[in-house]
């Protein structure tokens, strides 16, 4: 058995982070969103792990991962030159994949279960196939799939505007080496890409088993800003607990599951968590809300932050209230005491914002 991880996508939604790095590399409660899908890889048991780039986003991903000791096995980088599909990932790293097995995993989705139970029901199964599903309110924007009784699929249709059920395809899946032969025979989509849903559909035109497994944890798709700042929200309440490594003076007070790390000054502040703060920062007169991540280096002072993913070496200064927000690594935000009572913003790195 190996592993896919797609990862050469833009980002395009994520702009301004992503014009200077890879989405991939954005960090969910302080650790890149790749590094979570490794994590996932790792308990399952692959270690040998294809990670599909493009060719601007290959150093970057490449320089962050190494050579993927920390998860234990090979790491493999595969590039592929043009954003040509899903399917098109696939027939890229055929060379790599062979006629093995494989876990394709897109690289900016996280869930909360992890591949270990879809593995295993994977290889009982003896299917030629198989997809992770999620319910969701509205599958119009998705592959959505129809099963029958047994849970095998049946119908697969990508972003249908009459779904005939609300099990949209999340972005994880398992193939025999039968995929490759469905994509050789799958044609691109109208706009131009080879899409994975046309060819699982071309799978069952071949008569191929396909099974599912039905998500029951939450799925996070980090496609936006917003997507980012709601990825740490929710991997924050299930993760966070209370683990404090820096310094708190005594007129700082910390309420509930916050974690200081290493180095860390907390001065005159309080803190309410579910809060993560990273190593050697200062946060000095200071409120501190729930759902915040702060990146390590970072200087917070007689500011008050909520809601919100600060990267690294930050300085956030005078700022009555920051919601909602994204602040990319560098960049230094300043208030002078006459910011609005709340503001929202996305920024990104190496940048100095001054409000009036």
């Amino acid at each position: 058995m190996k592993a896919l991880i797609l990862a050469a996508g833009k980002g395009t939604r994520l702009k301004p982070l992503t014009n200077t790095v890879p989405k991939h590399l954005l960090p969910v409660v302080n650790k890149p969103i790749l590094f979570h899908v490794l994590d996932y890889i790792k308990e399952a048991g692959i270690k040998d792990i294809g990670i599909v780039v493009s060719p601007d986003s290959r150093p970057y991903i490449k320089e962050a991962i190494g050579t993927g000791s920390g998860w234990g096995g090979k790491i493999t980088f595969i590039v592929q030159p043009e954003p040509l599909g899903l399917a098109h990932a696939v027939k890229v790293a055929q060379g790599f994949l062979n006629d093995s097995p494989f876990l394709m995993f897109l690289g900016d989705n996280l869930i909360q279960e992890g591949v270990k139970d879809f593995l295993d029901e994977f290889h009982a199964s003896k299917s030629d196939a198989s997809i992770l599903l999620k319910e969701v309110p509205d599958p119009r924007a998705f592959g959505v799939a129809e099963l029958d009784s047994s849970g095998r699929v049946i119908n697969l249709v990508e972003k249908p505007k009459k779904p005939r059920s609300n099990l949209a395809v999340i972005g994880v899946y398992l193939f025999t080496a039968e995929i490759h032969k469905a994509i050789a025979q799958t044609k691109p989509s109208r706009r131009g890409e080879l899409e994975i849903t046309d060819a699982i559909q071309k799978l069952l035109e071949m008569g191929k088993e396909i099974k599912s497994h039905l998500l029951r944890g939450w799925w996070l798709d980090i496609g936006s800003n917003d997507g980012l700042i709601e990825a740490n929200r929710v991997v924050l309440d299930a993760f966070s607990k209370r683990d404090i490594k820096g310094e708190v003076d005594s007129q700082s007070r910390i309420v509930g599951r916050v974690q200081i790390g290493e180095g860390t000054k907390l001065e005159s502040s309080r803190v309410r968590g579910p809060v993560f703060i990273a190593a050697n920062c200062r946060i000095k007169n200071s409120l501190i809300q729930p759902f915040t991540n702060i990146g390590a280096g970072t200087v917070v002072e007689d500011s008050s932050l909520e809601h919100s993913v600060i990267l690294e070496n930050c300085q956030i200064l005078q700022i009555k209230h920051l919601a909602d927000s994204v602040i990319g690594r560098n960049t230094i935000l300043a208030g002078q005491g006459k910011s609005p009572e709340k503001i929202r913003l996305f920024i990104g790195d190496d940048c100095k914002v001054e409000l009036e």
